[in-house]
C-alpha cells in the first residue's frame, strides 16, 4: 500500500456525534481530542511522516461561551499530554495558526511543547489553532510587504516559493491527501495555498469514530488515484 508523505485532516462531527448519543457537545470534543492521540499511533505506524489538523478556526470563536471555554480547557490539559504524546512517537509538534489569541498560558504551553519536542523527527504533526487560511495569507503576506518596503526583498524576486516561506506551514511539504469527517464537503478556510493538489477524501462517518481501518479504507481509495492525472485509474 502506498501510504502518503503527508495527510492533512479536517476533524469534524465531534459535536454531532455527541447531540446523536444524548450526550453534551463537550463529550464529542473529549471524545474527539483521544481519538487524535490514536490517530497519531495508527500513522505512525503505517509510515505517514506528516500529518496536520484542523483542531480550532478563526471562525469557531464564534461558538458559544461554554463550548469554547469547554475547549480552551480541553486544550490546556491536551498540550500538557502531548508531550509524552510527543515522547513515545519521537513526534515534532508545530502549532499553526494565530496563537496570540489565546490566554498567555495556552501561549507558554505551546511554546513549551514545540520547544520540547523539535529535535523529534519520525513523525511531524502540526495542529492548526486559531487557524483560517485566508488569516494564514493575510499575516504572511503583511510580513512580505513589511520586508520589501524595508529593502529586504525585492518585488521582482517574489516567486511561489517565497510566499510559501512567509506562511505558517513554511518548509513544510504540501499535503498529498486531504481527509474530512463527518459528510461535510468542503474546505472551510483550511489550507488553500497547501491544498492546490491535494487529493480529497469524504466520509460520513465522524470524527470520533473514524478509527485504523478508516484510515486504512481511505488510503486505499488514495491509491486508486492517479496523481499525474488526477483522476481515478481505469480498472485494468
Amino acid at each position: 500500500m502506498n501510504v502518503p508523505n503527508h495527510i492533512a485532516i479536517i476533524l469534524d462531527g465531534n459535536g454531532r456525534w455527541a447531540k446523536a448519543k444524548g450526550m453534551p457537545r463537550s463529550y464529542g470534543h473529549v471524545k474527539g481530542c483521544a481519538n487524535l492521540e490514536t490517530i497519531c499511533d495508527d500513522m505512525k505506524e503505517l509510515g505517514v511522516k506528516y500529518l496536520t489538523v484542523y483542531a480550532f478556526s478563526t471562525e469557531n470563536w464564534k461558538r458559544s461561551r461554554e463550548e469554547v471555554e469547554g475547549l480552551m480547557k480541553l486544550f490546556r490539559g491536551y498540550l500538557k499530554k502531548c508531550i509524552k504524546i510527543s515522547e513515545k512517537n519521537k513526534m515534532r509538534v508545530k502549532i499553526i495558526g494565530d496563537i496570540t489569541a489565546f490566554d498567555p498560558d495556552i501561549q507558554e504551553a505551546i511554546i513549551k511543547l514545540e520547544d520540547f519536542s523539535k529535535d523529534y523527527n519520525e513523525l511531524h504533526f502540526q495542529i492548526a489553532l486559531n487557524y483560517g487560511s485566508r488569516d494564514e495569507i493575510t499575516r504572511g503576506m503583511k510580513k512580505m510587504a513589511k520586508d520589501v518596503a524595508e529593502g529586504k526583498l525585492l518585488p521582482e524576486d517574489i516567486q511561489e516559493n517565497t510566499i510559501e516561506s512567509y506562511l505558517d506551514t513554511a518548509g513544510i511539504p504540501d499535503p498529498d491527501f486531504l481527509i474530512r469527517t463527518s459528510g461535510e464537503q468542503r474546505l472551510s478556510n483550511y489550507l488553500l495555498w497547501q491544498l492546490a493538489y491535494t487529493e480529497f477524501y469524504f466520509t460520513d462517518v465522524a470524527w470520533p469514530d473514524f478509527n485504523k481501518a478508516e484510515l486504512i479504507k481511505a488510503i486505499e481509495q488514495y491509491n486508486r488515484r492517479d496523481r499525474r492525472y488526477g483522476g481515478v485509474k481505469e480498472e485494468g
